[in-house]
């Protein structure tokens, strides 16, 4: 099992954080020596994806000064590392406080072979698997958001607008609809050129939890993944969705614990 860890690790951080792809239209990818991030408009996701190894401990604070000093000068109100528990030198996130930045909640970074995963579950009597393709469907799965999470889902809307008009093939966005009421809604991103796809969402209405509509939502993307010849799905798992994964198959490889910056016009610099 140690092993079989050790190698999706390795190839989860080849191919989806070294070699990362921009996640969406109007973003791209910049890469240094030291780190690869990303760089898109206010409303995209903006941040570090990838540290070099082998990043010296002498120069962390040097290489995150200038990383502020890039997503700054862009004009970014707030930008993310995503880090990672196996990311070195181990005193990276320690530096990262000591330079501004805030911890959120870690998730666990979790993959399954395609193939291993039972692809049976369906949706509970009552309720059914919708996709999304229009603005309608948009709307629909930015309400189930809302319902699940308790939180505004006005990015969720950007997001999913902008990859249905410039990258409709590249992500699968699924609503479990129980009459006219969306009451969950997940979506699937397909990364081109790796052999990965991944899972995200998935949060269900209150009253509608424990059903299996999780379950049959990550079997009915899981389906779409293996059509199209990918290997591995993977998951950044809440602490309420890593057991049912765990129970579905999924490996945890690792922890990732965003770290936000928001520049303060009197932060001392």
């Amino acid at each position: 099992m140690d092993s079989d860890r050790d190698v999706l690790t390795a190839l989860f951080d080849r191919e989806l954080r070294e070699q990362a792809r921009p996640d969406g239209p109007g973003v791209r990818i910049e890469r240094t020596a030291d780190v690869v991030r990303q760089v898109g408009a206010v409303d995209d996701w903006n941040g570090i994806v990838w540290s070099a190894p082998g990043l010296d401990p002498a120069r962390v604070d040097a290489v995150i000064a200038s990383q502020v000093d890039r997503y700054t000068a862009l004009g970014h109100t707030e930008f993310e590392w995503k880090l990672y528990a196996h990311d070195r030198p181990d005193c990276l996130a320690r530096r990262l406080r000591a330079a501004g930045f805030e911890a959120q909640e870690p998730e666990t970074v979790m993959v399954a072979r395609v193939a291993d995963l039972s692809a049976a579950a369906e949706p509970p009597e009552g309720v059914r698997l919708c996709p999304v393709r229009d603005a309608d469907g948009v709307e629909l799965m930015a309400r189930a958001h809302e319902r699940a999470f308790g939180s505004d889902a006005s990015w969720l809307r950007h997001r999913v607008s902008a990859l249905l008009a410039g990258d409709p093939d590249g992500f699968v966005g699924v609503l479990a609809m129980a009459g006219d009421e969306p009451v969950s809604s997940a979506r699937m991103e397909l990364y081109p050129g790796t052999r990965f796809a991944g899972l995200w969402g998935g949060g269900t209405a209150p009253q509608w939890r424990g059903r299996g509509i999780y379950r049959a939502l990550v079997a009915h993307r899981a389906r779409i993944a293996a059509e199209r010849g990918f290997g591995f799905l993977q998951v950044d798992a809440s602490g309420q969705s890593r057991p049912i994964l765990e129970r579905l198959g999924f490996l945890a490889l690792s922890t990732t614990t965003p770290y936000v910056f928001r520049p303060h016009p009197h932060r001392p610099r």
